[in-house]
This record gives C-alpha cells, sequence and structure tokens, in this order.
C-alpha cells in the first residue's frame, strides 16, 4: 500500500481500491462498479444486509449494484424503507424487527439525514429487549456493523454521534459514539440527481454546521480546524457545483463530512434550534431554514458581545468571528455577515410570507433551551422573537 494525496491505495487483485481516512471512519471513493462495497462484504464476511434507503435510491446509479448484489455475490438484502423524512419511533421499531426476522449481518443506509438516522437508530436498539420501549432502556453498544452512503452533500449524519427520531410527537435526540458509521462510502454520482433546491438547502447546511460549530462554546481546536476547512471547500466550490459541474460532487461530500465532524464535537447551536419550528411550519427545507436563521443571528450577536456566555470571554468570541471571516475570505466581520446573507440570496433562499402574526410566538416557544446553552452569547425570548421579526422583514 502507498499513499498519494491523502489517499491509500491498494490492490486486493480486482484493481487499485481508493480509501481515505478521516479521524476513526473509513472512507471509501466509489468507483463506477461500486468493488469496493464487494471488497468490504468480502472482507468482513457478510451475507445478509439489511438496506435502509429513501426514496430517492430509484434514482440513483447504486440502485443497479444492489439488485445485482445477490446474483453477482449471493449476499441477500433486505430492505426498509418504511419511515418518513421526519422519521417516526414506531418505524425504528420495525426496522429492527425486519433486521432480526432477516437474520441481516449488517446495515447499510442510503440516502439523506433522515435514512442514515434511522439506520443509526436501528443498530442501537438490535440487541436491546424488544418488550420494552427503546427510548427508556439503557443503551449498551454493539458490534453490528453499520455502513453509510449519503446521497446528500449536507446534513453530515455520516459522521455524528446524533440521530433525531419523533415518539408521541415529541423530538428524541439520540446520541452514543456507537452509532457513527464506521464506514461512508462517497458516491459522487448520487448529487447529479439532487433536485436544484435541494443542492442549494444542503449545501447550506453543511455550512451553517461548519458556522456554528466554529462559534460553539464547545469548540476545540480540532473541531475548528474542521470547520474552517469545510467553509473553505464549500466556498471554494459551490459556483461550480450549483452550475452542474459534477467533478465538485465529491469534494462537497467531504465538506458536508468535515462539518458533520466538527458538530460532532461541538453540537450545533441557536441557529438550528430555531430553524426547526421554520421548517415544520412553513414546508421549506432544513438547510434553508438554517442559513436563514444563521443570516440574523450572527449579527445579533456580535451586535451583543456584552452578552457574551462563553467562558473564554467577549475578547475570545470576537477572534472567533474574525477567524471565520478569514475563513470565508473576508477582510472584517461585516464582510463575512453581508457575503453569507449574499449567498442566502443569491440562491434564493428566501424568508418564505408570514402565515399569521400568531406564528411569532409558535417559533418563539418552539427553540430548545439545550440547544441554547451551546450558544456564544445568551438569548432571551425577547431577543427570539426579535431575530424571526428580522428573518421575516425581508420576506
Amino acid at each position: 500500500m502507498h499513499v498519494d494525496k491523502g489517499y491509500h491505495y491498494s490492490d486486493p487483485g480486482r484493481g487499485l481500491r481508493r480509501t481515505q481516512i478521516w479521524g476513526e471512519q473509513n472512507i471509501l471513493i466509489a468507483s463506477e462498479s461500486y468493488c469496493e462495497i464487494d471488497r468490504y462484504l468480502e472482507e468482513n464476511s457478510i451475507k445478509n444486509i439489511l438496506l435502509v434507503c429513501d426514496s430517492s435510491l430509484k434514482f440513483l446509479k447504486i440502485d443497479g449494484y444492489f439488485k445485482s448484489l445477490k446474483d453477482r455475490t449471493g449476499v441477500e438484502v433486505a430492505y426498509f424503507s418504511d419511515f418518513q423524512p421526519n422519521p417516526l419511533y414506531e418505524s425504528v421499531v420495525e426496522g429492527v424487527k425486519l433486521f432480526h426476522d432477516k437474520k441481516c449481518e449488517a446495515i447499510f443506509a442510503v440516502g439523506g439525514g433522515s435514512a442514515i438516522d434511522v439506520a443509526k437508530c436501528i443498530k442501537l436498539y438490535s440487541n436491546m429487549d424488544h418488550t420494552q420501549n427503546y427510548l427508556k432502556q439503557e443503551i449498551v453498544p454493539n458490534d453490528v456493523k453499520l455502513l453509510a452512503i449519503p446521497t446528500t452533500a449536507g446534513t453530515g449524519s455520516e459522521a455524528t454521534r446524533y440521530a433525531v427520531i419523533y415518539f408521541e410527537g415529541v423530538k428524541q435526540s439520540v446520541t452514543d459514539y456507537s452509532i457513527i458509521p464506521s464506514t461512508v462510502v462517497m458516491d459522487a454520482s448520487a448529487l447529479s440527481t439532487l433536485p436544484a433546491y435541494q443542492k442549494k438547502a444542503t449545501m447550506m447546511d453543511a455550512l451553517c454546521h461548519a458556522i456554528e460549530s466554529f462559534w460553539s462554546v464547545n469548540s476545540t481546536d480540532e473541531s475548528k480546524q474542521y470547520s474552517k476547512q469545510a467553509i473553505e471547500l464549500i466556498l471554494g466550490n459551490m459556483d461550480a457545483y450549483q452550475a452542474g459541474d459534477d467533478s465538485k460532487n465529491e469534494i462537497m461530500l467531504k465538506s458536508a463530512n468535515i462539518a458533520g465532524k466538527a458538530i460532532n464535537i461541538t453540537q450545533t447551536t441557536a441557529g438550528h434550534a430555531m430553524c426547526y419550528k421554520l421548517t415544520s411550519l412553513y414546508g421549506i427545507a432544513h438547510g434553508h431554514a438554517a442559513a436563514l436563521c444563521v443570516a440574523k443571528l450572527w449579527p445579533y450577536m456580535v451586535e451583543h458581545l456584552d452578552k457574551c456566555i462563553d467562558s473564554r470571554g467577549q475578547e475570545y468570541l470576537n477572534g472567533i468571528f474574525s477567524e471565520i471571516a478569514s475563513a470565508m475570505g473576508c477582510v472584517t466581520v461585516q464582510d463575512a455577515i453581508v457575503k453569507f446573507q449574499g449567498i442566502v440570496d443569491s440562491l434564493g433562499l428566501g424568508a418564505p410570507e408570514m402565515k399569521d402574526e400568531s406564528d411569532y410566538e409558535k417559533l418563539r416557544t418552539s427553540v430548545n433551551p439545550v440547544r441554547l446553552k451551546n450558544n456564544p452569547v445568551g438569548l432571551d425570548e425577547d431577543a427570539i422573537d426579535g431575530i424571526y421579526h428580522e428573518i421575516f422583514r425581508g420576506a
């Protein structure tokens, strides 16, 4: 094996296989034939997989790979797609049941954040007591292999210890390091089929992850390096990517993964805490809502440094804002804010029209206070309400 430009190459007898290692996660760069996945199955003696996939699978090149898998290799594939964009706990329960009924030995996830989150939870609950509510049981990590194939360059879910599901209408944040997929396949061809709006929204989700992680009170030298790298990669390639240059797809997948690694360390902040209700009330994509929130949250924080709650202090936080600006290729923080807002506008990701004035109360009271603890500037209800008004003022 030799190393070239950050990639490792080996020859398993079927041509060169390209692999990149980021942290402890094994990243496989998909080839035309997906021989990397064949090799993975062979190396791990896997003969039966649960394939957790969303509706996008039928539009992807990799769909043919899974359809031919049994005839070519004898590996059985049990498909599971009975879940929605905001997946329910009950769907995960059904997935666990199918995993056991089909005697699966590994879990593959193909799709966006929801598919990967469902797969994470199926893995986590696969060795727990099925007669009791999984959410109320003590987590016992297991060695069930989980491989993720993200089909959007946005959520970075394949790089984090977090999963979101809903139980009785209430969002449940499932967290454990054991659910981070040990292997990720970067399939650049998957991004070629993304609708334009989703391409924009998912890219902005990754950019917001990188920015929010940078200023989080939980940031570390490692997480800030991830954030800086992701910001530079996204901004340096976004115009060509959005214009349909497929050579940028792999870079964007990498960017989202790196931003996910940053969030895995720090968690998200007020930008994400404020975006969830926008998504559910107005039907806009998660990344679209996050971009709207970050665009108005950032200037508010700069103007209210006296409310800094980061233990490292105001001067430190002001320096962080400058570091973010530098990563964005800007001289001043104000230039960076204007540049971010300009990106949102240029992508056509404007604010929706306010349906009813009562929505302000729904939005203000929906914000998770736990997420606000990660935000470097304190926000009370009046501040949150003011930021929401700023968002809709531009509609």
